[in-house]
């Protein structure tokens, strides 16, 4: 089993920056990809970022220039940048992993149990 616990959400103003971070207690698992996602209210979950365990990266549209996700994978934690916010990045932020039991070819996705980014106008 794998646990994913997120920290950083919070209120900020347009503009303005946030971080966010998560950590995978993953004993005997080995994570593959680590990724953020987030749900608008009222709206679907949707791809923020993601990062495999080489280092590539891939953003949605609307956040790419703004946010940069990044992870370490001595310590399994993954962190999302968000700079210049805006109005429109309000939503809970779900940390996620895909990650297979070592000696297991079969993978699983893993997610945590949101945070809360508000941004205000």
């Amino acid at each position: 089993q794998v646990r994913l616990v997120e920290s950083g959400g919070g209120l900020v103003q347009a503009g303005g920056s946030l971080r966010l971070s998560c950590e995978a207690s993953a004993r005997m698992f080995r994570i593959n990809v680590m990724g953020w996602y987030r749900q608008p209210p009222g709206k679907q979950r949707e791809l923020v970022a993601s990062i495999t365990m080489s280092g590539t990266t891939n953003y949605a549209a609307s956040v790419k220039g703004r946010f940069t996700i990044s992870r370490d994978n001595a310590k399994n934690t993954v962190s999302l940048q968000m700079n210049s916010l805006k109005p429109e990045d309000t939503a809970v932020y779900y940390c996620n992993c895909n990650a297979n039991p070592i000696g297991s070819g079969r993978t699983y996705d893993y997610w945590g149990q949101g945070t809360q980014v508000t941004v205000s106008s």
